[in-house]
């Protein structure tokens, strides 16, 4: 069937003119994905022929930035993000904001190469940053969670972002100027897998956390114990506080992205959720005798081993007496610049490089938090879990989170101690994005418009649905209702097209006004959710074992964020239905976890998934139904006898000169494809040039291609090749072929999916003449659930002079698919 685009369709271009890059061409009844301008400007253009008719379109357009013409947006894999005028001088009065848009399944990370601007000096050298200014946000500035406030000469260290959206604020005032800063960002495609391992390091021991990145309340006062000797296996001393006190802390701000840990291998000593360990050797000095696996609930791998070697740390004075203080000592409050998942935890002791006198913690709790002001006592069933921690002072204790915890934030709270406070740690986990189809999709970094979040009813008529976003908001969404019945208030969030969805993440909510008070801070314990995608047409998740709508366990503290994952489905719109809450009623944040559908299904995926839906009744996900294999016909034929064909492999290059690879022409095209060798006489109008293939392997050109002429008997008729059927589940494939397009007919040559329901989706489009050369295109044929068939497709505008041929058609599992564009 003809493509509905080339009657009634809406193009964007990013820029003010038909001219500039297209974003988007669309048709159908399926909103588009946002689209984000890298300008201050988008072309719309809206075209209807005389035939049929619709109910049009409305779109919401934002600005995201205002005011100095200094504002970018970056969408290239890589690039420069320099301050203005760099490296000279920045002016005056500046309010810039750099945005980096990042593709589905990749990641971005952002390396300062230069940093210089005016100091906010306080005393001990630690400033607010009052006056010139960079803030990195980990999203939409004001919306996403701000990761850092930078200023002086301090380089910020190295950040990586996994929402979709980095973005870079930058501030000056009406004074002092500097030199400013220069950084390079870098895309990177993220490598998931169903038996990912959430055991990375953050950053301690590597050395990837900045000596300035660790503070401290205090430290001992002859300097010999600061805060940057807090990494595991540092080789001098340790941190301590002045005085083993609950009044002291010691904090580092980690990098926004895990390093790999160390491998270590682990020796068993105190139960199944203990190790103790000494200093790593290298991975091939392993001994037989040390081995043993440490696996956290995740499926984490913390790895430890013994060795006998390893830096002593000795304590220079023996101030501290053995007696246990008054007050319990609190460590350092550990920021991890974003949301992750912590699964374990390593401490050790130390030893006073001139007295040697040893000082190391026996037991802590753990306290974590997403905003580093409300802090939750990790707990392990009701109660406070307390650890083990070292039994002297040079040992490593390797304690994994008998259930990982989502947290920002995350300190140490020693409890027993030998003789003194000394610490010395490492922090391990990963990033919420590393399991497979797991993105954010967009309430936490803003990507999602307040326009696509709706509730029941809101408290605060005034307020913004912006206040539901996960982490990013200090607030919350609360129902209208004080009393609220089971079932009947909800929140809702539109994906904008459907998405493969495979969890979600729910948070509590704090009032504005009285924050302080009990009375303020809510959540949900329990829940129901429901899916659609229509917006009006529900199905609610059902539990397995009970048939009926499956109840999900909520959160049990206000800050802290839960994961709930479960089988994929097929939706755009996710509704959450509270079912019992805390005493002070419900209170709700949130995010969705999931991934962008195949290409293939995208389209289809209203009609087939939500007629699939109603089938389905009481199950609980949403699949899309196998398809039935059509017949393929056979390819015109205008020169001798082909010889007979041969079994079709797609993955192997059809030359076309044994046989048509099992390619065939579509019996409801107007005019078909004619198979010519070197030797053959032109058909139709005259073409520039001879007629020449694209010979295999050699740049020989003869044999045999595919060939559409410009004539009176083409025009606007448009031929068709339909490939054997693409196999369910194969790929992501690369599509590769060559073609020639040339001639004053204005040819069109282009490349479709085609589904059983004869829906098509466009891939790749080429239109006018291109000389008279073979050229090679490229594009990616996406993994379906279903079986498909590719399409090319050939026509002319005018009965002039003009031809099409295609040649060495080839369908590449082996090609990098960074490479097929």
């Amino acid at each position: 069937m003809p493509d509905e685009r080339e009657y009634d369709y809406v193009e964007i271009h990013d820029g003010n003119s038909e001219t500039a890059d297209l974003l988007g061409k669309h048709c159908s009844n399926i909103a588009p994905a946002p689209i984000i301008s890298s300008g201050a400007s988008l072309h719309i253009k809206f075209v209807s022929d005389y035939a049929h008719q619709g109910a049009g379109f409305s779109l919401r357009y934002e600005i995201f930035k205002t005011g100095s013409d200094c504002s970018r947006n970056f969408t290239s894999p890589t690039g420069l993000i320099e301050s203005p005028g760099f490296p000279d001088k920045y002016p005056h009065n500046l309010e810039c904001s750099f945005i980096i848009i990042v593709p589905p399944s990749m990641d971005v990370t952002l390396t300062f190469l230069t940093f210089d601007l005016e100091n906010d000096p306080l005393p001990g050298g630690e400033g607010e940053c009052k006056y010139d200014w960079l803030e990195v946000w980990d999203g939409l500035p004001g919306v996403g969670p701000l990761i850092g406030r930078y200023c002086g000469t301090r380089v910020p260290p190295e950040i990586q972002s996994s929402t979709g959206i980095l973005s870079l604020a930058f501030h000056t005032d009406m004074a002092v100027a500097k030199d400013g800063f220069s950084a390079r960002y870098n895309m990177t495609h993220k490598e998931v897998s169903e038996t990912f391992h959430c055991s990375n390091a953050f950053g301690m021991e590597s050395g990837k956390i900045t000596d300035d990145q660790i503070t401290a309340s205090s430290s001992f006062y002859d300097e010999h114990w600061l805060p940057r000797q807090a990494r595991l296996n540092y080789h001098d001393n340790g941190w301590t506080p002045n005085e083993d006190s609950n009044r002291e802390f010691i904090q580092c701000q980690l990098p926004a992205i895990p390093v790999p840990s160390l491998s270590y291998e682990a020796v068993w000593v105190r139960g199944e959720r203990e190790c103790e360990v000494h200093s790593p050797l290298r991975q091939n000095e392993f001994q037989p005798a040390c081995k043993a696996l440490f696996r956290s609930s995740t499926g984490a791998e913390l790895w430890a081993r013994q060795t006998q070697e390893g830096n002593v740390a000795k304590r220079q004075h023996e101030a501290k007496a053995p007696s246990a203080p008054r007050f319990l000592p609190v460590s350092p409050p550990v920021d991890l610049h974003t949301l992750k998942v912590l699964t374990g935890i390593a401490t050790q002791g130390a030893i006073s490089k001139e007295t040697e006198k040893a000082y190391h913690v026996t037991t802590f709790k753990l306290e974590v938090s997403t905003n580093g002001e409300d802090w939750m006592v990790y707990r392990h069933g009701k109660n406070h879990k307390v650890f083990h921690a070292n039994a002297d002072a040079t040992e490593v204790v390797l304690n994994r989170i008998p259930q990982p915890v989502l947290a920002r934030f995350v300190r140490i709270k020693p409890q027993t101690w030998k003789n003194g406070v000394a610490m010395r740690f490492e922090l391990y986990g990963c990033q919420i994005t590393d399991a497979p189809c797991s993105e954010l999709q967009g309430m936490l970094s803003g990507l999602l418009p307040d326009s696509q979040i709706s509730a029941s009813s809101m408290r605060d008529i005034h307020g913004s649905m912006g206040a539901a976003r996960l982490v990013a908001s200090r607030s919350g969404w609360f129902p209208n209702p004080t009393q609220p019945i089971a079932g009947e208030e909800w929140i809702q969030v539109d994906l904008a097209v459907p998405k493969t969805v495979r969890g979600i993440i729910t948070q509590g909510a704090r009032g504005l006004e009285g924050s302080t008070s009990a009375e303020n801070r809510a959540f949900v314990r329990k829940y129901k959710l429901a899916h659609s995608l229509n917006g009006k047409d529900w199905t609610y998740m059902i539990d397995s074992k009970t048939g009926f709508a499956k109840i999900f366990e909520g959160n049990g503290h206000y800050d802290t964020p839960e994961v709930r994952r479960f089988d994929e489905i097929v939706a755009q719109f996710i509704r959450v239905f509270p079912e019992r809450w805390s005493p002070a009623g419900i209170g709700m944040r949130m995010e969705v976890l999931g991934c962008e559908l195949p290409a293939i299904i995208s389209r289809i995926a209203f009609e087939v998934c939500a007629e699939k839906e109603k089938e389905m009744g009481n199950h609980e996900t949403t699949t899309i139904p196998d398809t039935v294999t059509p017949t393929l016909p056979r390819v015109e034929q205008t020169t001798a006898a082909m010889r007979p064909a041969t079994t079709p492999s797609l993955s192997a290059v059809c030359d076309f000169e044994q046989s048509l690879c099992g390619w065939s022409a579509d019996p409801q095209s107007g005019v078909s494809w004619s198979l010519h060798t070197a030797s053959s006489s032109s058909t139709g109008h005259g073409t520039h040039g001879s007629r020449q293939d694209l010979a295999l392997g050699s740049d020989n050109f003869s044999g045999n291609y595919l060939h559409l002429d410009a004539g009176a008997h083409t025009q606007r008729k448009r031929a068709r090749l339909l490939s054997p059927e693409v196999g369910p589940e194969r790929g992501p494939l690369c599509l590769l072929f060559y073609y020639q397009l040339q001639g004053e007919a204005q040819g069109s040559l282009r490349v479709l999916l085609r589904d059983n329901e004869q829906e098509e989706t466009l891939l790749w489009a080429l239109k006018g003449d291109q000389g008279n050369g073979w050229r090679e295109g490229r594009t990616i044929l996406p993994q379906s659930p279903k079986e498909y068939q590719v399409a090319f497709e050939g026509f002319f505008d005018h009965p002039t002079r003009g031809h099409i041929r295609i040649d060495n058609i080839h369908m590449s599992s082996s090609m990098e698919l960074e490479e097929c564009t």
